[in-house]
């Protein structure tokens, strides 16, 4: 892949995985389905739900996940050079900007209070014998089969919470097919976008989202949770599956363990 938004996204997160892991080392470790048949009830449900008021700044970062919220993972408040601000990606189809911003981490909409989190997985127990395998590709596998989150957090005034929902399932629909959208003056190009299952707050829904660069391809998963005024996007790449091809699983763990602070 070319020197891309995309790639460098990659870097901070290895970055930020080794840093915290480390950490880790030292210290210790501190231990809704969205099918079609349900996106109707979704929207139903959202458009009958009452008006609410957003969370203040310091009510959303007591809601946010801090370390020790999620076993087996590191969390730390996202680095400024580490994030790409809203204003700095360039969508060509309007409607697919909602998925292109969760993607990138960004915020959605217009939230009265936002905030980021980097949730960084950390090796499994299995993973940490097989660094030591005699083969290279099992070894690498192993070593860096570390799944990195950004998660951004925001509150809104009103409907917002459940428009943003429906922005992001408007946008997986019409944008299936692919689209492409610049980020930090980088261009970029989702191949593909394939619906996965969630459960999460009052509303969850979660995507397989495909990029393609210079003729290689990387996955990337996008979660979105809404849990009564508030809104998250969960944008999640593993280091195995992008160096070396393959799926990885949901961030389900952080995407449960963050509607349980925000009910």
């Amino acid at each position: 892949m070319r020197s891309t938004a995309i790639r460098r996204t990659a870097v901070a997160a290895i970055a930020v995985s080794l840093a915290l892991l480390a950490t880790a080392c030292g210290g210790g470790s501190d231990s809704g389905s969205s099918d079609k048949g349900t996106d109707a009830k979704g929207k139903e449900s959202a458009a009958a739900a009452p008006a609410a008021k957003a969370l203040s700044a310091a009510e959303l970062e007591k809601a946010a996940l801090a370390q020790g919220d999620v076993k087996g993972h590191k969390i730390s408040k996202a680095a400024a050079k580490d994030t790409i601000a809203v204003d700095d990606i360039k969508v060509e189809k309007k409607v697919c900007a909602p998925l292109a911003d969760a993607l990138m981490g960004a915020q959605v909409g217009e939230p009265g209070a936002f905030t980021k989190r980097t949730v960084v997985s950390e090796p499994k127990k299995g993973d940490l014998a097989k660094q030591d395998s005699g083969d290279a590709e099992e070894a690498f596998k192993a070593a860096f089969d570390i799944t990195t989150t950004q998660l951004a957090l925001g509150s809104y005034d009103g409907k917002g919470a459940q428009e943003s929902v429906a922005s992001l399932r408007t946008a997986a629909t019409e944008c299936a097919g692919g689209f492409e959208f610049t980020a930090a003056g980088e261009k970029q190009k989702v191949a593909k976008i394939t619906e996965e299952q969630v459960k999460g707050g009052e509303e969850a829904v979660a995507w397989t989202v495909q990029l393609e660069q210079g003729g290689e391809k990387a996955e990337f998963k996008l979660v979105a949770m809404r849990q009564g005024a508030s809104f998250a996007s969960f944008s999640s790449m593993n280091l195995a599956a992008m160096g070396g091809g393959g799926d990885f699983e949901l961030p389900t763990a952080v995407v449960e363990a963050q509607a349980a602070k925000l009910a």
